[in-house]
């Protein structure tokens, strides 16, 4: 980590502590032997700070698109095609603008940022330290390399803290939390950058925790698999006794500890740490290059997976917005309503089949055509809003999943895995095995859960590509807002190959139902130049830039 964050640490730290020192009382990672972090409650108070340092306080900061879950987030979300927008801030209308929309009666829109190509615009334009703020590619990388520094000032101090009561389960607790959060990490930047940092030094030890030795991608990746394990190996020597369950609940705010987000048991927690590792197999791999090796793999960590009951690591919004604003805190959030940041795509509506509850009960078709500032992309045009169901009047049925909530705690945002998210990994290895009738009862199973109110899919003879195009959109849709839809559209060669069979609205609101959209998004993004910038690559580092 470079010393731009770790001055972004300091100005985090300093502004948070002020504001919402009674809900989150961290303390400052920058400096790892300071006597708070020498004590138990400092240490426990430091770890619940991670949902600060990885996710709202960085650098720099726009309001519009707005922190990591909004943010960031919202990158993957626009790229994915399951939102649009012609807002400018730190230019996602171009993020999220494809090269080209072909419609029915043959008419090209192309995109009309300059130059007009994604691929281009990040290279000349946006990624580029001199455009501080404004550079989309820098707020990624620079949340998760804040998380991963405050997990190595956590490790860092300890052993060599005095804990009372069951001092070996307080300690298992904390390191397992530092584990599971740098493998969290490092699985994000391996997933969406195309080189990264291994660094396991906190602030001030070495270099400042400063190193340029640039590794692969894929070499990311195992350093999350390598850290997940180690959360793993720590979490199967720990019961959930009254000492982890205390230590646990100092470390997830009580505002976090609703519904699915209460605390995880070692053994539910173990079984997170497995759908995650086959979630870095899965999106980290072409559909068309996938060995029977890695889909006996993903069904190996699926099967071990999260069960239903589980309980898994989500976030909340209060009315203080400590860590989730009720309204602008996620990429739904920002979706809600007609005048919002974020538009709902189109292609995101056609996935829907008739008769699904999960549609109905969370869309409205406008009055009018959303059509917006036209000179700033070509596919965000809508004729649907997401709907509040946390608005009085609004609540819809409470049998079927809900993507909008923006009174205070009311949504609920997945902040890793999920059940629905391990079936769904496992019903695609099934399917690509052979074995295409239980992988569609699994399709079948969280629709299921999820109140959709469809005919099951399995026992219905679907050939091979039938079955795939279920799964297909049921991930589309089961799995909206969790940060998985440009993953998936990556492996799935549409960033490349662009989709047809899309529904896009013209100019002027005319519907195409047989549209191609040609996206051309460059697939792992360079490393970020505000990085490269004040850390440059040291001799026989990996590259730093994607070659696409």
């Amino acid at each position: 980590m470079n010393k731009l964050k770790i001055f972004a640490l300091t100005l985090a730290f300093s502004g948070f502590m002020a504001s919402c020192k009674e809900q989150l009382d961290v303390q400052n990672p920058n400096q790892p032997s300071s006597p708070a972090l020498k004590t138990e409650t400092g240490l426990i108070s430091f770890g619940e700070g991670f949902y600060i340092t990885g996710f709202k306080d960085v650098k720099y900061y726009d309001g519009t698109p707005g922190y990591f879950w909004s943010g960031a987030i919202g990158n993957h979300e626009l790229m994915g095609d399951v939102i649009g927008t012609d807002i400018a801030n730190v230019f996602i209308n171009q993020i999220g603008a494809p090269n080209q929309v072909t419609l029915d009666d043959g008419t090209i829109l192309l995109n009309p940022n300059s130059p007009n190509k994604q691929i281009d615009f990040l290279r000349i334009t946006a990624n580029v330290n001199s455009t501080g703020f404004q550079n989309s590619t820098y707020y990624e990388w620079a949340y998760m390399y804040n998380l991963n520094n405050a997990a190595n000032t956590l490790l860092a101090n300890i052993d060599a803290t005095t804990f009372s009561g069951e001092a070996d389960t307080k300690k298992g607790a904390l390191k397992a939390w530092a584990y599971w959060w740098k493998g969290y990490a490092y699985s994000r930047i391996g997933s969406m950058y195309y080189a990264g940092i291994i660094n396991d030094k906190a602030n001030g030890e070495v270099l400042n925790g400063t190193n340029g030795n640039y590794v692969t991608k894929e070499a990311i990746i195992t350093e999350a698999n390598k850290n997940l394990d180690e959360a793993y190996k720590i979490l199967g020597g720990l019961t959930a006794s009254g000492d982890y369950t205390a230590t646990m609940q100092g470390l997830i705010p009580s505002f976090n500890r609703v519904g699915k987000g209460n605390v995880p048991t070692p053994a539910m927690w173990q079984r997170n740490i497995n759908t995650l590792k086959a979630r870095n197999i899965l999106v980290n791999t072409p559909v068309s290059a996938m060995t029977a090796a890695q889909w006996a793999s993903i069904l190996t960590l699926t099967n071990t997976g999260i069960l239903a009951a589980d309980n898994v690591f989500t976030g909340r919004s209060n009315a203080t917005s400590d860590f989730l604003s009720p309204t602008a805190g996620t990429v739904s959030g920002k979706t809600t309503g007609s005048n919002n940041t974020y538009k709902i795509s189109e292609r995101l509506i056609q996935e829907f089949k008739t008769g699904d509850l999960r549609f109905s009960n969370n869309f409205k078709q406008r009055a009018s055509a959303y059509i917006g500032e036209t000179s700033r992309g070509n596919a965000f045009f809508t004729r649907f809003d997401l709907v509040n169901r946390g608005a009085a009047g609004s609540e819809g049925s409470a049998s079927v999943i809900s993507y909008s909530n923006t009174n205070a705690g009311g949504y609920e945002l997945y902040l890793a895995s999920s059940y629905e998210e391990n079936q769904l990994m496992k019903a695609e290895a099934l399917i690509n095995t052979g074995k295409i009738e239980d992988g569609l009862a699994l399709v079948d199973e969280v629709r299921k859960a999820q109140g959709a109110g469809l005919a099951a899919v399995a026992g219905t003879s679907l050939t091979l590509d039938a079955a795939k195009e279920e799964l297909r959109r049921e991930r589309r849709i089961g799995l909206l807002f969790r940060a998985l839809s440009f993953y998936d559209a990556r492996r799935l060669g549409l960033l490349e190959n662009g989709r047809k069979g899309a529904v896009a609205l013209s100019r002027t609101g005319v519907v195409s139902k047989n549209a191609t959209i040609t996206y051309g998004y460059l697939d792992y993004w360079d490393v970020p130049d505000n990085e490269i910038a004040y850390n440059p690559p040291a001799t026989g580092s990996a590259a730093t830039k994607n070659p696409k």
